[in-house]
């Protein structure tokens, strides 16, 4: 299973004669260490010793969930169905089971048996197998998952000796038009490599996950490769790819892997046992700086992210920033939008303290802001409407910064959140989204999830429900 990820690969050959080629070298090289190839003979070299060095750590992942039911509760007419015209795709397998299947990659990270692959891959899966390079396949178990990054960690159960974990590489150091290897199994055929160059770097509007800070490369990406590596030519793990840019389910050149930062963080967090990851709390709603905010606080272009407002008591307050400060850097990176601002800060981590670069009104200046994790100011209390209403389906909790982080809104109001939506329920046809806050139905106030599960339960032949959805107070009246 993939989310679309395909990609090309570009190459410019330099035909000229040794005597061009000679005074080609004859230029000031930029001191960055890489060089484009310069002669026949280097555009010839293989890229076979990173493959070699590189493949081993990348493994297959085949992910099921399986909802057993034995054969003494098939009923006769499903027996006989079975029997003579076999199963139906994706339906139940031997003895009754129902069974959902994924395909994907993943990159060995750690001698001791884990693996980083997307969480997309085995989502809602409650079995899953890992293949070697070898072909040696072993049961894993799942150890964290990551919606916000679309990362996962795997662990094998009984680890052979030998394995051989990819290194991290640093995203950082790479540059738009770089060598890169995607390598994976994509469509299920094995493992396949293939190679292009980095197309562009911190690309934000990619929609496959909470933070917005993607590698693009047209090394050919397609299903199946998602969880897979991104290699540079180092053989040093620079990113998980995980999306694709298709109108046709295949390869197009655009595909996207999450830095290699942030699947550190997140195998850190694994590594320490955690089954969430942790990150910090800042306590603020930033926005995108528009042209003409820039022009007004006299920038050249555009940059930087807003300040639109600050939570009492947040580490934002605390450290003295205020409403319309412009936040231009992290710890010295520069930010050019929210989503770049929010990969920053979310590599923190959670202890210690970390310094923004701001300007307020023409002058600029430093901020040091305390990193620690959003508090839960109260129980989240969750509750699953199972209750025909029209927020049946749903799963709400009560308003906290936590709650605030985990779900990516800026909670100003008391309410009950909404925390998921399954697809296809009453509260999706009622046009209920996570993030949503239930502020009140029926004219009375929910302040926690027990009011709600009190109104629900009473059965109201009509429902007014007023909501609050990223600071627009809305209404909807249902009936029946």
């Amino acid at each position: 299973m993939t989310t679309r990820l395909p990609l090309a690969v570009l190459f410019a050959v330099i035909l000229g004669g040794t005597a061009s080629a000679q005074m080609a070298r004859t230029e000031p090289q930029e001191t960055t260490g890489k060089q484009v190839p310069l002669s026949r003979s280097e555009v010839q070299l293989s890229f076979a010793p990173v493959v070699k060095r590189a493949a081993p750590s990348v493994v297959n992942v085949y992910a099921s969930h399986v909802d057993k039911r034995s054969n003494a509760r098939a009923s006769a007419m499903e027996e006989f169905m079975r029997r003579f015209f076999g199963e139906p795709e994706g339906g139940r397998g031997p003895r009754g089971d129902r069974a959902q299947k994924s395909l994907g990659s993943g990159v060995l990270v750690d001698g001791s048996g884990l693996v980083i692959t997307n969480a997309h891959v085995i989502d809602n899966m409650n079995e899953v197998r890992v293949a070697l390079a070898d072909r040696r396949e072993f049961e894993a178990s799942i150890v964290l998952r990551d919606s916000r990054t679309d990362l996962a960690v795997l662990r094998i159960k009984e680890p052979p000796a030998g394995l051989n974990p990819m290194p991290f590489g640093d995203a950082d150091k790479l540059e738009v038009g770089d060598f890169v290897m995607a390598i994976g199994n994509p469509f299920g055929v094995g493992q396949t490599v293939t190679q292009g160059i980095v197309s562009a770097l911190a690309r934000t509007q990619v929609g496959s996950a909470d933070y917005q800070y993607f590698i693009q490369t047209d090394a050919a990406i397609n299903p199946g490769n998602s969880g897979g590596a991104l290699v540079n030519l180092q053989g040093q793990l620079v990113g998980i790819n995980t999306a694709i840019y298709s109108q046709s389910g295949g390869s197009h050149g655009i595909g996207f892997a999450i830095p290699v930062s942030m699947v550190k963080a997140v195998v850190m967090a694994a590594k320490d046992g955690l089954t969430v990851v942790r990150r910090p709390w800042l306590g603020a709603r930033v926005q995108t700086v528009s042209p003409d905010i820039a022009d007004s606080m006299g920038l050249d272009h555009p940059t930087g992210v807003l300040v639109a407002s600050l939570q009492p008591k947040s580490p934002a307050e605390e450290a003295g920033l205020k409403r319309g400060d412009l936040i231009l850097s992290v710890d010295g990176q520069a930010v050019d939008d929210p989503e770049a601002f929010g990969y920053r800060f979310a590599l923190k981590g959670i202890t210690g303290h970390t310094k923004l670069g701001i300007q307020r009104g023409t002058s600029r200046q430093t901020v040091n802001v305390k990193l620690g994790p959003a508090p839960e100011t109260r129980p989240r209390d969750s509750l699953k409407v199972k209750t025909r209403s029209p927020f049946l389906g749903a799963s709400f909790v009560n308003t906290s910064p936590a709650v605030a982080e985990d779900l990516q809104v800026d909670f100003t109001v008391d309410g009950v959140a909404v925390e998921s939506v399954d697809e296809g329920s009453f509260a999706a046809r009622a046009g209920l989204q996570k993030g949503d806050v239930v502020v009140a139905v029926n004219g009375m106030p929910m302040a926690n999830t027990k009011d709600l599960d009190r109104v629900i339960r009473t059965m109201p032949s009509s429902w007014e429900i007023v909501i609050n959805r990223n600071g627009e107070v809305m209404t909807s009246i249902f009936s029946g």
